[in-house]
């Protein structure tokens, strides 16, 4: 854009163009008693060209940054020859055999370059969500995850092979999914697991977006890439729930597909209830059969129960006793 860089970059810039010019060696040259060092490109010159600040008498004393003209590069060392065309430039290498060949852009690059539009970013994300969404309304594992998996690959691959996306973003990715798995599936309610995933998921979704090198550079330009990032991931989440909720319910209102959904009513006048009622098991005792923490199950006169403890955890083996009996669930203590 031509704006001036915060000093971070000029110092960056600054080093790199002495360090290159030093790179090229300096020339002994013994004069009488005396042994002179000379650069053959001045790294001071090399400075020049990009601050303005730098003052060498005679070159640059203009207060702006330093640009020689062909004929002054080969007088201070910054040119070598001159030439018209690359073939030039190749012989005055001294390079004899060679073969050109033209860079294009492959059917993989341009994939890429579409894949990593922040707009179609947004949409992996979307898919990734909703697919994830509609499997937990389904039985079983079926379409929408192997969706949301497709969904995840195009999103994560093409970042990697561009270099944006580290190892250990994927990984938090995927973490993140495990502990909201775990959360979903194993403990009841939802805490600190469910909420660590969902955070680990936005987290990984987001810096797998942002070239790391950012970071290093600027902390304010590394906090605005991490908010746009960040926007894109909301909004996708966001956008993905709020169609999948819509959806669910047009689909399920939807004439056509009207037969795939149960619709007969039974009703509890007519002998239909949802759980037997077990309040005579109340006093009854049992076995532990599977480690009790606090939902598993119990074994009560040969028969295998869910039930929940109702003081602590409660090993595989021990025994228990039926304390009380509510909403089609058993709760039981160490007898």
């Amino acid at each position: 854009t031509g704006e001036v860089m915060p000093d971070k970059y000029q110092s960056f810039m600054r080093s790199m163009m002495r360090s290159t010019a030093e790179a090229h060696g300096k020339d002994t040259i013994i004069e009488g008693n005396d042994t002179i060092y000379k650069w053959r490109r001045d790294p001071k010159m090399a400075e020049a060209m990009v601050d303005p600040r730098t003052f060498i008498p005679g070159v640059n004393d203009s207060g702006k940054v330093l640009t020689f003209t062909t004929e002054e590069a080969m007088l201070h060392g910054y040119c070598e020859g001159k030439a018209q065309k690359l073939t030039d430039v190749i012989e005055l290498a001294g390079i004899k055999e060679y073969e050109l060949k033209e860079h294009t852009i492959t059917t993989l690059d341009k994939i890429i370059n579409f894949l990593i539009n922040p707009v179609i970013q947004g949409l992996l994300i979307m898919l990734i969500i909703g697919g994830i969404y509609f499997e937990l309304q389904t039985p079983g594992i079926g379409f929408p995850l192997a969706a949301a998996a497709v969904g995840a690959v195009l999103y994560f691959a093409p970042l990697y092979l561009e270099g944006l996306a580290e190892h250990w973003e994927i990984l938090l990715f995927i973490v993140g999914l495990i502990l909201i798995a775990i959360e979903i599936f194993a403990i009841p309610g939802f805490g600190v697991t469910g909420i660590t995933g969902i955070a680990l998921v936005i987290t990984g979704l987001t810096l797998s977006m942002i070239d790391n090198f950012v970071f290093e550079l600027d902390l304010s330009r590394a906090i605005m890439a991490i908010f746009k990032a960040l926007s894109v991931v909301m909004i996708s989440i966001t956008a993905a729930l709020l169609l999948s909720l819509y959806f669910t319910k047009s689909i399920i209102g939807n004439s056509r597909i009207a037969g795939l959904s149960l619709k007969a009513e039974q009703r509890s006048s007519d002998g239909y209830i949802s759980f037997d009622n077990k309040n005579n098991m109340i006093g009854s005792y049992g076995t532990a059969v599977t480690m009790l923490r606090p939902s598993g199950k119990v074994e009560i006169e040969g028969d295998i129960y869910d039930s929940i403890s109702e003081t602590g955890y409660i090993n595989q083996g021990e025994k228990v006793i039926v304390v009380r009996y509510e909403t089609g669930q058993l709760y039981v203590e160490k007898a």
